[in-house]
This record gives structure tokens, C-alpha cells and sequence, in this order.
């Protein structure tokens, strides 16, 4: 029973796919011939049969820039900069479509010790860095055996520092790994979509307006409350602004 089970599944996921490749190719189709809101839909279709890609959101996102949908456009190249970081293209394009927005907001630099450790954490994901640690500790245990059991003096020397210098690089991995495991988590994006929002000071329609948004910002969500996001600024503004005025990656 559990064979058949396990037959069908594979059955279904293989016919899901196909029928994934084909919509992806019918959007490109569709695309090329410069019919974007079609290609929009099929590539839409993808993502609810629960596919998804750096390829499929660049070309959902260029879509959305064909036809000057700021805050789509600019929402799913970062989805796509999430899978392919690296990809010098969605970086290049999503410059472009960033620079349709209208709220010019300065970014605060970073400085110091903790800038540093920063960048070498964001070097490697939280998966890589675990990795390096299990690989660390197992040279680590290799050499403390070699060390243990060694007649020569020489070779016990050279195992036993070769070993602690081992751990040591097992804990800073493991250091980083779980550094990079809380700024992960305190990494929650978003994109303004409402064409104007206003931001408010506390989370109600009575309080003061702090600031107002336009569709494609970037902000980071620091809370939520009912149907208030806290938001703040890369200038390190904050406030709070309505769920339906804007979309986590």
C-alpha cells in the first residue's frame, strides 16, 4: 500500500512539473511577444502550484517593469536576489526598477567591530557555517585521536595544537552560524505597495502621521498589532503602517 502511495506521489509531482514547464515557457511565449499581463498570469500559475525560482520571479518581475507596476516589480526581483543573491542581472534590473520609486530615503552606515563581524557572518548562510563546524569538529576529534595514540614526540606536538586549533575553529563557526541565524530571523523585508501611505505615529487611525510612503519603499517589519505592521526606515525611521498597504518578502 505504502509503494503504491509513494507511486502516486512521484506520478503527481512529475505531471505538477511538466505542467510548470510549460506555463513557464507559454509566459515566455507570451513575454517575447510583448504581452505581459498574459505572461503574468501563467507565471502567477507557477507560483500557485507551489514552484518557485530565482528565474521565475526575474521574469514575473520584468514583466511587472514592462508595464511600470513599481512595487510588483520591485517585490519579486527581490524575491529573486533572496534565491540568487549573487546574479549580477536581477541586480542590475532591480537598479532600474528602484529607481521609479519616489521616496529618496539615506541608509545609515554601518562602522566599527560590529559592521565587520556582520559582513563576515552574511559571507556564508546559517546551513554553510553548520557545515563548517561539523566538519571542524571532526578534524578536531581525528587529530586528538592521532595525538592520544602517537609514540613520537614530535607528532603528538604537532596533532595536539593542529586539534585545539581545530576547536577553535569549531566554535568561531558555530559562533557565526548562530550569528547569522538571529540576523536571519531579524530580517523581515517588505515592499510598499498602496500607491501613498501614511505612516503612523502609534497603531490607529487617531494617532499622528509620522511620515508618508509611496508604492516600492523597502522597510523592515519590526512588530505587528493587529492590522499595524511596525516598520522602520533604512534612515531608522519607524512608525506604524496598515497591513494591506504593504507585502513581506
Amino acid at each position: 500500500m505504502k509503494k503504491l502511495v509513494y507511486i502516486l506521489v512521484f506520478f503527481l509531482s512529475f505531471i505538477t512539473s511538466a505542467q510548470n514547464i510549460s506555463l513557464f515557457e507559454q509566459g515566455n511565449a507570451l513575454y517575447n511577444d510583448g504581452n505581459y499581463e498574459q505572461a503574468i498570469l501563467k507565471y502567477e500559475n507557477i507560483l500557485e502550484n507551489g514552484e518557485h525560482s530565482a528565474e521565475l520571479y526575474f521574469n514575473l518581475a520584468n514583466a511587472h517593469y514592462k508595464l511600470n507596476h513599481i512595487a510588483p516589480s520591485i517585490y519579486y526581483y527581490e524575491k529573486a536576489l533572496q534565491l540568487a543573491p549573487n546574479d549580477k542581472e536581477i541586480k542590475n534590473n532591480a537598479a532600474f526598477a528602484r529607481n521609479m520609486t519616489i521616496d529618496a530615503i539615506d541608509s545609515v552606515p554601518e562602522v566599527g567591530l560590529s559592521n565587520y563581524i556582520k559582513k563576515v557572518t552574511n559571507t556564508f548562510g546559517f546551513n554553510t557555517w553548520a557545515k563548517l563546524a561539523i566538519a571542524f569538529i571532526s578534524i578536531f576529534v581525528v587529530l586528538f585521536l592521532t595525538y592520544y595514540f602517537a609514540y613520537s614526540t614530535t607528532k603528538k606536538r604537532l596533532a595536539f595544537v593542529s586539534s585545539m586549533l581545530s576547536l577553535g575553529f569549531t566554535c568561531l563557526a558555530l559562533i557565526f552560524a548562530f550569528h547569522k541565524f538571529n540576523l536571519d530571523k531579524k530580517d523581515q523585508p517588505a515592499i510598499i505597495f498602496a500607491q501613498e501611505s501614511q505612516v503612523k505615529s502609534e497603531p490607529n487611525l487617531r494617532s499622528t502621521e509620522a511620515f508618508i510612503l509611496h508604492e516600492g519603499t523597502k522597510v523592515q517589519i519590526l512588530d505587528t498589532v493587529n492590522n499595524w505592521k511596525k516598520i522602520k526606515l533604512s534612515d531608522g525611521k519607524t512608525g506604524w503602517i496598515l497591513n494591506q498597504d504593504i507585502k513581506a518578502l
